[in-house]
């Protein structure tokens, strides 16, 4: 078995990304680590060529800054990075994402143990989306709690915005791939640094999604699915966090969207019914 793992980045140092640790985070069970990277106003490519790991094969691109529809510049660099991948999985990684070292034998044997088999063409993990600081997560409906990071190789996957992977059976309509789950998490940390960061990441990449930046102000939050992180972060990314200490607290005032109370009564039916109401872009198999 072999596993190619894939990611693009640009601008992501000045953009707070803990791009390198992303990367590190998964070196140890993949063969191969295709990095597309964007041309960058800061430092990035010579970061990413100080890892200075045999495994690594970059990649330079200019993104089509003439493409402003919803994200599919995202998805054309995710897939010029997973055209390149020679392996029988490809392991999707973005910038800001990484695995805890307790869970990459979990991974790799989840990987085996599916590579033959004609019904699996995806893997899943579950998500920890912390925000604020590294002690607090949101879990809400509204916030995907899983997600296809791997797939093989030999499906015929698109991108259709970077974050999920369609299959073509024919050449005109895509479905979700069909998966197993890992039994393993990614951590996400997009939402913790600093909102200074996330300000110049929201006037950055606008500009591919159509409209105006958004403003970015953590505070604006339903506090009812900020949750206590009691677990443990990867060791790799540990020094990149913040020390904040407690749990984040969201402005007292703050009055939810009318988006954000549809998920609380998800929330609600979740807990009565024993449901899980996010949305998901694979289908289980059994």
């Amino acid at each position: 078995m072999k596993v190619s793992a894939f990611t693009f980045i640009k601008n992501g140092q000045i953009l707070g990304y803990p791009f390198i640790q992303s990367i590190q985070s998964i070196l140890p069970i993949v063969d191969e680590f295709v990095i597309n990277v964007g041309q960058s106003e800061d430092d990035t490519l010579a970061l990413i060529q100080s890892i200075n790991d045999p495994k690594i094969r970059i990649i330079q691109s200019t993104w089509n800054d003439n493409m402003h529809d919803r994200g599919y510049v995202y998805g054309q660099q995710k897939m010029i990075a997973q055209f390149n991948c020679t392996g029988d999985w490809a392991f999707y990684i973005e910038g800001d994402e990484v695995y805890h070292e307790d869970d990459l034998d979990k991974i790799k044997a989840s990987m085996q143990a599916h590579v033959n088999d004609p019904e699996v063409e995806a893997l899943v993990f579950d998500f920890y989306h912390f925000y604020g600081n590294a002690n607090s997560y949101l879990d809400s409906p509204g916030w995907y709690r899983s997600e296809a990071r791997i797939i093989k190789n030999s499906v015929r996957s698109y991108a259709p915005d970077g974050l999920f992977w369609l299959v073509l059976d024919s050449n005109k309509n895509g479905r979700y791939p069909k998966a197993k789950h890992t039994g393993a998490r990614c951590y996400h940390y997009g939402w913790v640094r600093s909102e200074e960061q996330m300000n110049l990441k929201s006037q950055k990449v606008q500009q591919y999604w159509g409209g105006e930046p958004a403003k970015i102000d953590y505070s604006q939050m339903d506090q009812s699915i900020i949750k206590e992180f009691s677990g443990t972060h990867p060791k790799i990314v540990q020094d990149w966090l913040p020390q904040d200490k407690g749990i984040y607290q969201a402005d007292f005032n703050y009055e939810p969207t009318k988006k954000q109370k549809k998920h609380r009564l998800m929330l609600k039916l979740e807990k009565l019914f024993g449901l899980e109401l996010s949305k998901k872009h694979y289908k289980l198999v059994k």
